[in-house]
């Protein structure tokens, strides 16, 4: 098993922990997390250094995955990836034993697929983002860099989802659509198909 160390201790990294343990490539060493945090444990994992250690870890473990959440802005997921990518981590891909992804897409570094999430034929889901837990991505979409597909939602043919966006839980996107980046995207009114778009600050 290929040892790794998990970057941000929240909520987030408690489900990608579950995903990884199931998964079985990798072997969980640690947990890097606030400097106040440390010597405590997430799941049993020991919060074992800082940001400002990353420089020092590299040297132990060659794998590291961002686990910070994101919704309201990438910014800190964004900061995080370009400062363990520069330190010279390799920025796992792991995706659940639970999830399908077709074997004609293709999933960027740093990308975790959540449990019973679904992708399909010609998709492409870049660097650093999270498809959390069913998820259904369908044929021939695009997914930049840095996005978060929360929960439940339903991303329809064709679309192309900018950078650093979050589309919220339960929203169903019409086929071939361009969502811009920085967008946040949430279900409004009476139908899936009814959504916003919102510039992020």
């Amino acid at each position: 098993m290929k040892k790794i160390i998990l970057i941000g201790g929240g909520g987030h990294c408690k489900s990608v922990i579950d995903v990884i343990e199931q998964d079985g490539r990798y072997k969980i060493m640690g947990i890097v997390d606030k400097p106040k945090l440390l010597g405590t444990k997430v799941l049993g994992y020991p919060v074992i250094g800082c940001d400002l250690d990353l420089h020092l870890l590299v040297k132990k473990f060659r794998y590291a995955l961002i686990t910070v959440g994101q919704i309201k802005t990438a910014l800190k997921r964004v900061k995080l990836f370009n400062l363990a990518n520069k330190i010279g981590f390799t920025l796992a891909s792991v995706v659940s034993p639970r999830a399908y992804v077709s074997k004609h897409s293709k999933i960027g570094k740093g990308t975790i697929v959540m449990h019973n999430a679904i992708i399909n034929a010609n998709s492409f889901i870049g660097d650093n983002c999270i498809i959390n837990t069913k998820v259904l991505v369908e044929h021939d979409c695009s997914i930049s860099n840095h996005c978060h597909i929360s929960t439940n939602a339903t991303i329809n043919g064709g679309n192309q989802i900018g950078a650093n966006s979050f589309v919220s839980s339960n929203v169903a996107t019409r086929q071939y659509i361009k969502i811009p980046k920085n967008s946040f995207v949430k279900k409004s009114g009476l139908t899936k198909q009814s959504v916003i778009l919102k510039k992020q600050k």
